[in-house]
């Protein structure tokens, strides 16, 4: 199993062994531990998603400089439409 796996399992091992007591409480900790999980996804596939993005677009800027503009310009809109993307999750998961 690779070290990102692991790690993966651990951090979730540690939100869950938070939840529990929350859980033991009220009801008013729950949701929010929710959100927060939720807007931690979100900001994470966003992150994630540029990441890549950026990644590309500069392989093929490397790869023919001729049309380093054109490639430029698509990243800046498609990074927008990305973090546009990426708020309205934020916002979704923070009113709920």
């Amino acid at each position: 199993m690779s070290q990102f796996i692991q790690k993966t399992i651990l951090v979730c091992a540690a939100f869950l062994a938070m939840v529990v007591p929350a859980m033991a409480q009220d009801e008013s900790g729950a949701p929010m531990v929710l959100t927060t999980i939720g807007a931690g996804i979100v900001v994470l596939g966003a992150g994630l998603g540029i990441s890549k993005l950026a990644a590309a677009a500069f392989e093929n800027m490397a790869r023919q400089p001729e049309v380093a503009g054109d490639i430029r310009g698509a990243m800046i809109i498609v990074a927008a439409m990305v973090e546009g993307a990426a708020v309205i999750g934020l916002v979704v998961c923070l009113i709920q």
